[in-house]
């Protein structure tokens, strides 16, 4: 699969997410070209404080080897939050696309510094699709990131 359509695929996710109620998020784990693991944010479906999208797409794909981790990109549509780059760096997942980082700049740094390879798209699709639910749904967003 392209790097264009595994990002579709993270912002299918994020779709998802906001069809169920909560917060446009998205992301796929990605081994050997093929989709292992897919998420989206459910904290609101959930009621869960720590089931980010990208948290949620690790869950999903279930109980893996530290070798498969460490051979992965994730993508994601968002910049990943501090405890969502945790866990990235935690399983040592060398490498991360991010649709966008315009509507909220995550931990991105603190990635890099571990040596965690950056890519960031900035795919409109997926700057509309969060700017709009901010807008709409400032208390719910401000309470994602914990502001």
């Amino acid at each position: 699969m392209s790097a264009d359509s595994l990002l579709a695929e993270a912002l299918a996710q994020a779709r998802k997410s906001l069809s169920e109620g909560g917060i446009p998020i998205g992301a796929v784990l990605v081994h050997d070209g093929k989709i292992i693991g897919r998420g989206h944010n459910c904290r609101v479906q959930s009621g869960s404080a720590i089931d980010h999208g990208e948290m949620n797409c690790l869950r999903n794909a279930g109980r893996l080897p530290a070798s498969v981790y460490r051979e992965c990109t994730l993508y994601t549509t968002l910049s990943p939050c501090p405890m969502c780059s945790g866990a990235i760096v935690l399983y040592k997942i060398p490498r991360v696309i991010i649709g966008e980082n315009w509507n909220f700049l995550g931990a991105e740094d603190y990635l890099r510094s571990q040596n965690v390879k950056i890519e960031v798209i900035q795919d409109p699709e997926c700057i509309v699709l969060m700017n709009a639910f901010i807008t709409a749904h400032p208390e719910l967003w401000q309470e994602d990131i914990a502001v």
